[in-house]
């Protein structure tokens, strides 16, 4: 590649999914995480609610609840597409 091509580089999207054991909704979430994830630059971590009680407090009729980059972007469900989308426009 040519010396004075110009690249944009785009930083890594920090995704957090706040869940619980036991919850078949969190676990179709971090499915559709683990199979999109070739498709896009970001990581993801699973953080448990019912260890932090001020979480729990929190997030307790919600879960499973997506962060990205520390936004709220999805809770209950998940489209891989939509999610796609989504880190385009926190691109922005």
């Amino acid at each position: 590649m040519p010396a004075n091509t110009a690249f944009r580089i785009l930083p890594m999207h920090d995704v957090v999914v706040y869940s619980r054991q036991g919850c078949h909704l969190c676990e179709v979430v971090k499915e559709t995480l683990a199979r999109v994830q070739p498709r896009a630059e970001f990581q993801w971590r699973e953080v448990d609610i019912d260890l932090d009680p001020e979480l729990r407090q929190k997030y307790n009729a919600q879960v499973p609840v997506v962060f990205i980059d520390g936004r709220k972007a999805f809770k209950y469900h998940l489209d891989g597409e939509e999610f796609l989308r989504a880190l385009e426009r926190f691109h922005s």
